[in-house]
């Protein structure tokens, strides 16, 4: 199971990264700005991660290959920044890319470290989200788990999958690509078709 963490953490980190420097960008932070927030938005979920469950030190402060993927991303968004600029859905795109892996990667290391099932699922949901809140933190905005289309309710289910899929005895590729596809569908159709949970109602000066 190791490869296949490192693998989707690396992944993870790149999508997080790019889509958190690409938020950057837009809101035309300087070049170290840009840095910060694709660290910030490719390693906190997994730095979370790992302080709960012990791994410690973790891995993206431990393994050069985090900063050099995070740094490499922002770089990427940095350098294309014209175009960045211009873009919205891709942002979007990509953050479900990161949302998905992430929340597989973690329900995946969680298992490894010994969790039972339902820690596994709010870790793997935590990994998934913790980026994301701190990248827009930094740049001043309610974070998208807070009020966006089935953000939080997405990586639930891509990290049910995975956790279901061991207790079930399944092997892990097969299930992490389906937990992970899960997500990410879930994820983009939420986008296109406005699919959110309920919001509480406006309640008037007059109560």
């Amino acid at each position: 199971m190791e490869p296949l963490v490192l693998a989707l953490d690396l992944f993870g980190t790149f999508a997080f990264a790019l889509g958190g420097a690409m938020v950057g960008v837009r809101h035309r932070l300087d070049v170290f700005g840009v840095l910060v927030l694709s660290f910030a938005a490719g390693n906190a979920g997994g730095i979370t991660r790992d302080v709960l469950i012990g791994a410690v030190p973790p891995a993206a402060l431990s393994d050069s290959r985090y900063i050099a993927v995070s740094l490499l991303a922002g770089l990427t968004a940095f350098l294309g920044n014209r175009l960045v600029r211009q873009l919205r859905d891709p942002v979007l795109v990509v953050d479900a890319g990161g949302l998905a892996v992430f929340a597989v990667s973690g329900a995946l290391k969680a298992l490894a470290f010994g969790l039972d099932p339902l820690s596994a699922v709010l870790l793997g949901t935590l990994t998934g989200i913790g980026g994301g809140m701190l990248r827009d933190v930094l740049v001043a905005e309610t974070p998208t788990v807070l009020h966006a289309e089935l953000y939080a309710v997405a990586a639930i289910a891509g990290a049910a999958i995975v956790v279901g899929g061991h207790v079930l005895g399944l092997p892990s590729i097969p299930v992490a690509v389906i937990g992970g596809g899960v997500c990410f569908g879930l994820r983009v159709v939420a986008l296109r078709r406005g699919w959110a949970l309920p919001v509480a109602p406006t309640i008037g000066r007059g109560g």
